[in-house]
């Protein structure tokens, strides 16, 4: 393979070529970094890159496996199944020794003192952090354009947006700056600059993964998850990511299989016949444009030419626009960050957040609204329905319109997304079926 080729080669590629000591985890990083240096200069989607310390362990991983046998590094994939694999990590996720500005220019010298958990579980995975990737203020919004930052554009259209706010993830991935990234997710964050960027993004039910250290103040809407150019690297990367950890306020079992191997079943014909809803409208907000609608219904066709029951059907998500923005404005006045660095928009999001009973109040009801939404897959396996009402906006689109506005063009973009933080869908004993309604 050329430089280029290995850049975009499916992380678990990479880390068989790796184990087969074909490449070296510092000719991989080497490779990572001369495109960044390159081409990012136009895209945006690192907001820093940690060159020196993405080169000091990949060089101590290329030289480790120099001193081991071959059945040493067989089992080291047991331990470590993507050793010497660089990732790009979102800057709302402390990275040691690394500057997390939580997309706040303010604060783009705040070296972060430990790793985040998740950060933990990459490392402990073998992954080499590459750098931090641009997010929108506080992770807000579902465009990366923080004010004092760069915004982060389309690889495949630089004049559009990459999404938000896991939008530098997104892009990285599809440019070939990373073969995988971290995203989070509380509204449609790792799902919209997936489909934005045209890449892999996965939001997994609620408890799969863990928010150690940190708690959580959001009734457990957001999560992490993996951003990826394909279903395998992005379940594989799931199966690092998830488990309990001792404390955690939500949890699931242990699921019988992994995500990986899900993927591997259905490419055997091992698919049990499901029954998939599929809808174009979102109430009470609409229907999406042809485009995508049209999108929906070649995709529903698949699904029905490979055996499963296809059903026009969509639960009821009348009621819970009010109370998820409520708990989208709580979350950005809770944040430990005097509001007069944050840009206006924030700031006025923070001002309509009322007080801690109208938080609890808007907490009670999206849990209400969330049991009716759950109950639907009582009736269906899977539901398939646009990521979002439009097809992506141009960078700065909503730049000059005041906040209330940019709030409901936010909303009308968006509507899919948020139900499924709501419920923390999906919920499935079947990796697959989770897979499936989550991608």
């Amino acid at each position: 393979m050329n430089h280029q080729e290995l850049a975009f080669a499916p992380a678990l590629t990479q880390a068989a070529l790796i184990r087969n000591q074909e490449i070296t985890p510092l000719d991989l990083v080497e490779i990572y970094l001369d495109r960044i240096n390159n081409i990012d200069s136009q895209l945006g989607s690192y907001f820093y890159v940690a060159g020196e310390m993405a080169i000091a362990a990949a060089r101590e991983k290329t030289e480790f496996l120099g001193t081991r046998s071959t059945a040493e590094i067989a089992e080291l994939a047991n331990l470590q199944p993507f050793f010497g694999v660089p990732i790009a990590i979102k800057d709302l996720n402390p990275v040691l020794g690394m500057p997390c500005s939580y997309g706040v220019s303010a604060l783009r010298q705040n070296i972060a003192t430990t790793d985040d958990g998740i950060v933990l579980r990459l490392k402990q995975a073998g992954f080499i952090p590459l750098g931090k990737t641009a997010t929108s203020e506080v992770g807000s919004f579902p465009y990366s354009e923080s004010p004092g930052f760069p915004p982060s554009r389309n690889p495949w259209n630089l004049d559009y947006s990459s999404g938000g706010s896991s939008g530098g993830s997104a892009a990285a991935v599809a440019a070939g700056l990373a073969s995988l990234a971290q995203g989070s997710d509380a509204g449609g964050s790792i799902r919209g600059p997936a489909f934005c960027c045209g890449v892999v993004g996965i939001k997994p039910s609620r408890g799969r993964v863990s928010w150690y250290p940190v708690g959580e103040r959001q009734g457990g809407i957001s999560t992490n998850g993996p951003i990826a150019r394909n279903i395998a690297d992005a379940a594989a990367l799931l199966d690092v990511m998830a488990g309990y950890i001792t404390g955690d306020p939500y949890w699931l079992p242990k699921a019988p299989s992994s995500f990986l191997e899900a993927t591997q079943a259905q490419a055997k014909d091992q698919l049990p016949r499901l029954k998939i809803a599929y809808t174009t409208t979102v109430e009470p907000i609409g229907s999406t444009t042809t485009e995508l609608a049209e999108a929906v219904m070649a995709t529903s066709r698949q699904l029905e030419a490979l055996g499963h029951i296809l059903e026009p059907a969509c639960p009821d998500f009348t009621g819970l626009v009010e109370p998820f923005t409520k708990i989208w404005q709580a979350g950005v006045a809770s944040v430990p960050m005097p509001p007069q660095i944050l840009s206006p928009m924030n700031q006025w999001i923070a001002s309509q957040a009322g007080s801690a009973g109208e938080y609890l109040q808007a907490l009670a009801q999206m849990q209400i609204i969330a049991r009716q939404i759950v109950s639907f897959f009582d009736r269906y396996d899977a539901l398939v329905l646009p990521v979002y009402l439009h097809p992506q906006i141009p960078v700065h689109a909503w730049a000059e319109l005041s906040p209330e506005p940019t709030l409901e063009k936010i909303t009308n973009w968006i509507a899919p997304c948020p139900p499924f933080n709501a419920a923390g869908l999906p919920r499935s004993p079947s990796p697959l079926v989770s897979l499936m309604v989550c991608l």
